[in-house]
């Protein structure tokens, strides 16, 4: 299970473990896998995807996926700075 939303960084951007920093236009990823949702973006339109960093969980209900998504977008989508 997989939702994706384009966001646009804020000033400090989004730390990644790959790559550190990454600005700009983005699209954020969460992915679930077995009970393990994780959370990644790339720069829009881009073929690699980054980890961000500290952005795993362990979730009980793969329903929960929605709302970790949402609140990842929340932190990290900052179109006005």
């Amino acid at each position: 299970m997989t939702k994706s939303t384009d966001i646009t960084a804020g000033q400090g951007g989004v730390m990644t473990d790959e790559v550190g920093v990454i600005t700009g236009d983005l699209t954020l990823r969460t992915e679930l896998s077995g009970d393990q949702a994780k959370v990644s973006v790339q720069y829009r339109d881009a073929d690699e995807w980054y980890a961000v960093t500290g952005a795993t969980a362990t979730l009980k209900d793969p329903a929960d996926l929605d709302a970790v998504h949402a609140i990842a977008v929340g932190i990290l989508n900052r179109p006005e700075g």
